[in-house]
C-alpha cells in the first residue's frame, strides 16, 4: 500500500515513517506537516492509507478527513495524543486509532486491522465509517484535547489507556518512561520531553533531568541536608530534587505560602 504521513510533529512523522518502513507491504510516498499541503498531495497521489494527525492548524485531521474525494478515500488511521470521545468513536466505527505515544507492537496491531480491512471494503464503505465517526465527534464539542488528555502505557503486559490527571509521577527509563499512578507503575517507550509535552495540561513540575511531578498529587516536602527537596506524594513515591533544579522547586513551594 502506498502511504502518505500527516503530523504537524517532525518527531512523529518520523516514528510513523520508520516503522512504515520496516513493512514490507507499505511504501511512505509522502509526509506532510500541515493539512492544507498534504490534501493536495492526497488528491494527486491517491494513497491506499493515510495516517493522519487530528490536531493540526489551520486544517486538522478532521476537516482534512471530510476534504478528500469519496471515490478515491483511502483507508485511514487517526494519530492523536488524546482519545476523549473520539476513542470510542473509532472503536465504534472500526476506523483505526494510534494514540501518542505507541510502540512497533500497537502499530502492527493497526495493520492487522488495515490489512483485511482495506482489501474487502470499497471507497464506499470506507466512507460511510468516516462520515459515522465526524457525526459522533461533532456531537460531542464539550471533549476537548485540553479537558481530557489521554496517555497509552503498558502495565503487566497489556497496554492502558490513562487519564493524564491521575499521573502523579513521569521518570526517564532508558528508552522509556516510567508512569505512576497511585501504586501502580506503567511504561511507555518516550522520552521525558515527549512526556512532559503529551501532559502540558497538567501541573507538571520538572525536579531533576530525569523526573516530573504533578503537583497536585504533593502531600509532604522534606529537605536533604544538602538543601534538595524530598518531595512525598499521595500514592507514597517519594522523590529528591536535584541541584539544578532546586530553585525551581523552592519558586513552586514559595507560591504556596500564605
Amino acid at each position: 500500500m502506498d502511504v502518505i504521513i500527516v503530523d504537524d510533529e517532525l518527531a512523529g512523522r518520523r516514528t510513523l515513517r520508520e516503522l512504515c518502513e520496516a513493512e514490507c507491504d507499505l511504501r511512505v510516498v509522502g509526509e506532510y506537516g500541515d493539512g492544507t499541503t498534504a490534501l493536495d498531495a492526497i488528491r494527486a497521489m491517491q494513497p491506499q492509507l493515510l495516517f493522519l494527525d487530528i490536531h493540526m492548524d489551520p486544517l486538522n485531521g478532521i476537516d482534512l478527513a471530510r476534504a478528500l474525494n469519496l471515490s478515491t478515500l483511502p483507508s485511514l488511521v487517526f494519530v492523536t495524543a488524546y482519545d476523549s470521545y473520539a476513542l470510542e468513536a473509532f472503536e465504534v466505527c472500526a476506523i483505526d486509532y494510534l494514540l501518542k505515544p505507541f510502540d512497533q507492537e500497537r502499530f502492527r496491531k493497526t495493520l492487522d486491522r488495515v490489512r483485511p480491512r482495506h482489501a474487502a471494503t470499497g471507497a464506499a464503505d470506507r466512507h460511510a465509517l468516516l462520515a459515522d465517526l465526524l457525526a459522533r465527534l461533532e456531537h460531542n464539542p464539550r471533549d476537548t484535547p485540553a479537558e481530557r488528555p489521554r496517555l497509552l502505557a503498558e502495565f503487566n503486559g497489556r497496554l492502558h489507556v490513562l487519564d493524564a490527571a491521575r499521573v502523579e509521577l513521569i521518570e526517564a527509563d532508558r528508552n522509556y518512561v516510567a508512569i505512576r499512578v497511585g501504586h501502580e507503575i506503567y511504561h511507555a517507550r518516550s522520552t521525558l520531553a515527549q512526556a512532559e509535552q503529551a501532559l502540558r495540561t497538567q501541573p507538571m513540575l520538572r525536579i531533576s533531568r530525569s523526573c516530573l511531578v504533578n503537583v497536585n498529587y504533593v502531600r509532604e516536602v522534606n529537605r536533604t541536608l544538602r538543601g534538595d527537596f524530598i518531595l512525598v506524594l499521595a500514592g507514597g513515591a517519594t522523590v529528591t530534587s536535584s541541584e539544578g533544579y532546586r530553585a525551581k522547586v523552592r519558586e513552586y513551594l514559595s507560591s504556596l505560602r500564605i
